[in-house]
């Protein structure tokens, strides 16, 4: 009889893990065909109902260790998630691969498996409350600490579904996950009522409130599309796409050898009146890339300025490494790199803005790519693990930043860009700072090749349209090996080179000038949520509401 008893259970509960595990296995997959670039959007309204109902049926077991089992069923979830939209990291290393994806599933992990904790002390509705709250405050927080790689922010899922989400002028990304985490919710109870006796008909119009929760933000998204006023003075660009190997060809090559190569890219436009030129990321970086104390007096600075007189109606805009040496027993700064004894050097890896008739401007890419740019949390893990960066060619170190954007202007016209450096494009608060400070439209420079011809640099650009939404502001973008692009500030391509091609793409911004609610107040949806998260935080551990049930 015993032998009876533990077989059946042993059944019952090999069918329940069964269970478990095929909706933890359906969760993470729907993530995956919903993301962009080569997924259907549309998916990502119901890919997190079956990890709900995964929640809510080892809650309702009752079982010891239901945390560590939502913890195991979670994490699953989330690296599929995770591998199955950014796996081509493998392309730059390895370990950085399996670095980001297991560490980044085990956040999502932890978060559901907090929520399976509040939800047994608080009413349903409140835990709902609490798991939209706790979501966004971890996204804010996924964009702020060192380990930040808020690559999979849910908003992001929308970059290539441009025409349902204008209304992000208004939200910004965080809408977009709000969004998300609403329909899912809804969709989840709607789920729950249905019985096996439901008639057919009677599951169909149930449905209703879940699709009007998805389709009234993208009939007001269409309404804004069509209000957006582009008929602004155009700004004239050029953006270059050189298309170097950055593993090996790039540093077999002088700065001075990349400006010739630059003024053959650029000598079917010699003649023809251009506002901006730009070039990607790092284009002059060759050794270890040029000291910034003494930039205006030696060789390089000599032949840009004589290059420039060239185009004396052009304002130039490249990527460039610098670095500032220091002598001392101590490091200078928290982001120098000791080289031997005494001896310490800081790179940067800088926007540069030169004309023939005014000063040049510097700005210093300040989100930094985590092992690749900065070590997280330096002064702690250095002295206990020494240097881990991740080796893309070129220098292997910290980079320094700068506390405030910088915005460059035209000498002769006025016209203001904010100069974006290849990651920061994610990064949707920190973006509103150049506008903020005038900038009538963006220039990403960047360099995506390390990730080879993958969704990597697919992703990266479609992530950008969500910044000209946000802003209301065009963006061009030259990277080295593409794609280059020119996006309006509806978030509309104009123009695009395709990628591993060598070219020059020429278009005009229109000049806007307009705040919009987002970049006025940016990140608002997230420090509200991170108050009413800690806010039911609070009544879960003490249990309050669901006594009063």
């Amino acid at each position: 009889m015993v032998k009876k008893i533990k077989k059946n259970y042993l059944r019952t509960n090999f069918k329940f893990v069964k269970k478990n595990l095929r909706l933890a296995l359906l969760s993470g997959l729907l993530c995956v065909l919903a993301w962009p670039v080569d997924g259907f959007a549309f998916l990502i309204f119901f890919a997190f109902i079956p990890l709900l109902l995964l929640e809510s049926n080892i809650r309702q077991e009752q079982t010891r260790r239901s945390g560590l089992r939502v913890f195991g069923y979670s994490y699953l979830m989330a690296l599929i998630w995770n591998l199955g939209t950014t796996w081509w990291l493998v392309n730059a290393s390895v370990f950085g691969m399996l670095f980001a994806n297991l560490c980044n599933s085990s956040f999502y992990a932890i978060l559901i498996t907090v929520y399976h904790w509040a939800a047994k002390r608080l009413p349903q509705r409140s835990a709902y409350i609490f798991l939209i709250a706790l979501w966004l405050s971890f996204e804010k927080g996924h964009l702020l600490w060192d380990f930040s790689w808020p690559w999979l922010n849910l908003g992001n899922v929308f970059s290539e579904s441009i025409h349902w989400i204008q209304w992000y002028e208004y939200t910004g990304a965080f809408g977009g996950t709000l969004w998300v985490l609403v329909a899912n919710i809804l969709g989840f109870q709607i789920f729950k009522s249905w019985k096996e006796s439901t008639p057919f008909t009677h599951r169909i119009k149930s449905t209703v409130p879940w699709l009007l929760t998805i389709a009234i933000p993208i009939i007001i998204s269409l309404l804004l599309y069509q209000n957006v006023d582009l008929t602004s003075p155009e700004i004239k660009i050029a953006v270059t796409q050189p298309n170097i190997d950055p593993y090996n060809e790039k540093y077999n090559f002088s700065n001075a050898q990349f400006l010739d190569q630059l003024k053959v890219l650029t000598q079917e436009i010699s003649k023809e009146p251009l506002d901006f030129i730009f070039t990607p990321e790092t284009y002059f970086a060759s050794g270890l890339g040029e000291e910034l104390a003494t930039f205006g007096n030696n060789s390089l600075y000599n032949q840009l300025e004589t290059y420039a007189k060239e185009k004396p109606e052009t304002l130039f805009v490249t990527g460039i490494q610098f670095y500032d040496i220091y002598v001392g027993n101590e490091a200078p700064t928290e982001t120098a790199n000791k080289v031997r004894d005494r001896l310490w050097v800081d790179y940067y890896n800088s926007a540069l803005a030169f004309h023939s008739t005014a000063p040049y401007s510097v700005y210093h890419k300040s989100k930094l790519v985590v092992g690749v740019e900065n070590m997280p949390y330096k002064k702690i893990f250095q002295p206990l693990l020494g240097s881990f960066m991740i080796d893309l060619g070129g220098t292997v170190s910290s980079r320094a930043i700068q506390p405030q954007r910088t915005v460059f202007e035209h000498p002769k016209l006025g016209y203001k860009v904010g100069p974006i450096i290849c990651y920061e494009s994610i990064y949707g608060e920190f973006v509103t700072e150049y506008v903020r400070k005038g900038a009538h439209f963006l220039g990403v420079i960047t360099n995506d090749a390390w990730w080879g011809n993958t969704p990597g640099h697919r992703q990266l650009l479609s992530y950008t349209r969500l910044r000209a939404i946000e802003n209301r502001r065009g963006i061009s973008r030259s990277a080295n090996t593409g794609i280059s692009s020119f996006i309006d500030p509806k978030g509309a391509f104009q123009s695009r080179l395709d990628y591993d091609t060598k070219g020059l793409l020429v278009g005009t911004l229109p000049k806007m000038e307009d705040l919009t609610f987002y970049t006025r107040y940016g990140d608002y949806l997230a420090r509200i949520a991170v108050l009413i998260a800690a806010l039911y935080f609070l009544l879960a551990l003490s249990g309050r509401l669901k006594n009063d049930l």
